[in-house]
């Protein structure tokens, strides 16, 4: 299991950063989203071992875990 982020629902408030247990999810700081935002984006996948905390604790639920 994976996670992936719809970057173009994500308003960037940090709550996927802060719950991820390998700290592999940062706010981008290149890319803004259609709605004006920095969004969320997962840094190294691979280490993803599908926890699902990012997915639960995103509000605008912009995180699937498949």
């Amino acid at each position: 299991m994976k996670a992936s982020i719809d970057k173009n629902s994500c308003k960037g408030c940090g709550l996927c950063v802060m719950s991820c247990p390998k700290k592999i999810i940062k706010i981008s700081d290149k890319e803004i989203n259609k709605q004006g935002y920095y969004a969320a984006e997962i840094i190294d996948i691979n280490a993803c071992n599908g926890c699902t905390l990012c997915a639960v604790m995103c509000p605008d639920v912009c995180i699937k875990v498949e």
